[in-house]
C-alpha cells in the first residue's frame, strides 16, 4: 500500500476557482478509483495546498486517473509552479 501526498502553490487570484476545480478533481478520482482523496492547506499559508490519497494498491493506474482528472478539472491553470508528489509506504 502506498499513500500519495501531492503539494503545490495556488495562484492567489484564482483561489476560489482552484477550490472548485480541486473538488471536481477529487470527485472524479474517487469515481474512477474508489479512493477518496482529501484536500488541505498549510496552517500558516492558505495558498500551499496538499492532496492526500491513502492506501493505493497500484500506483500506475491511480496516477493515470489522477492526471486525467487534473486535466479535466482545469486545476493546473490555477497552480503557480509545479505539483510535487511524494509516496510513502508503511515502515517494516
Amino acid at each position: 500500500m502506498t499513500d500519495l501526498y501531492v503539494y503545490y502553490r495556488v495562484v492567489a487570484a484564482r483561489q476560489g476557482e482552484a477550490r472548485d476545480a480541486a473538488r471536481h478533481m477529487l470527485a472524479a478520482v474517487e469515481r474512477a478509483t474508489g479512493i477518496a482523496g482529501r484536500l488541505q492547506h498549510r496552517a500558516d499559508d492558505a495558498l500551499t495546498w496538499m492532496e492526500i490519497y491513502p492506501s493505493i494498491d497500484d500506483v500506475a493506474p491511480f496516477s493515470a486517473a489522477l492526471d486525467a482528472a487534473l486535466q479535466a478539472a482545469g486545476l493546473r491553470a490555477c497552480i503557480d509552479g509545479d505539483r510535487h508528489t511524494e509516496r510513502f509506504v508503511p515502515c517494516v
